[in-house]
């Protein structure tokens, strides 16, 4: 028991509880602005690839969690101590089991603290969303759910895999912001190369401007290159920038056009 009047004691275990509540709520205010700070200093490098303000608000909230768990677990450690300290207990035997408890746990949860780790710097990093196809250990499918712990991806199957944060080594985004449209319109007779050209680029640039494409379309669809085909024919090779979740709808899109226009202008082709 300690040497000291009880009214004494309670004051000081009251002035501890109101210095943890105090540094508990100082710590997370720091660590919500510091996070912040960092992120919105990654939007502000990130010029075009800027992520939405409610996907910010998620990344901030999801690393300053854990921050502040652990946080709260070592000022609730701290506070406990010095209150046995008050009543006169030895905590150097508690400190002593701490610190091998600890270790153990370093040991055990390794694996554990390699993936959180790895989470945080995926989220700080900005290496991919929920929504993203990526390609991650060996896996590749759409990103369904994200902590800092694991990743699920939903492949073409639609199996969901988990995949530790720990394992990934390369991350691989496939539809980071844009992807490059890739058609290919092949003419059965190559004398219809520069007429055909002409007409690929026109239906291009009415597809980036059609108000429903706009928005999606990075760079109107165009003929990147011509080349010759085994026959007489020539293959058209038409490009262009759309938005990585669309890139498969705007590939479709442009086909369908592409041969309607193409067949309404007399060329034989296969687009």
């Amino acid at each position: 028991m300690p040497d000291q009047p009880w009214t004494l004691v309670a004051l000081r275990i009251g002035l501890i509880l109101v210095l943890s509540i105090v540094a508990f709520a100082f710590l997370r205010l720091a660590i919500s602005v510091s996070l912040r700070h960092l992120l919105e200093r990654r939007q502000a490098e990130a010029g075009r690839r800027r992520m939405p303000a409610a996907e910010l608000e998620r990344r901030v909230n999801t690393i300053g969690r854990l921050a502040v768990r652990v946080a709260a677990t070592v000022i609730t450690v701290i506070a406990a101590l010095t209150v046995l300290a008050l009543f006169g207990i030895d905590i150097g035997p508690a400190l002593a089991g701490l610190g091998v408890v600890g270790i153990a746990v370093g040991f055990g949860a390794q694996t554990l603290v390699r993936d959180w780790f790895a989470g945080i710097f995926v989220v700080i990093e900005n290496q991919y969303s929920e929504g993203d196809v990526v390609r991650i250990a060996g896996v590749e499918g759409v990103v369904q759910d994200f902590s800092l712990r694991r990743t699920s991806l939903r492949d073409l199957d639609g199996t969901v895999h988990t995949v530790p944060n720990g394992q990934i080594i390369v991350a691989s985004n496939l539809t980071r912001l844009w992807m490059q449209l890739d058609v290919e319109v092949r003419l059965v007779d190559r004398g219809d190369s520069a007429r055909a050209g002409d007409l690929v680029n026109q239906t291009g640039r009415a597809m980036k401007a059609d108000p429903d494409w706009a928005p999606r379309l990075l760079d109107a669809p165009s003929v990147a290159r011509v080349a010759a085909d085994d026959g007489e024919g020539g293959v058209l090779q038409v490009t262009g920038g759309v938005k990585g979740t669309d890139r498969a709808e705007a590939e479709a899109e442009l086909r369908r056009r592409l041969r309607a226009e193409l067949k309404a202008s007399g060329i034989r082709a296969k687009a």
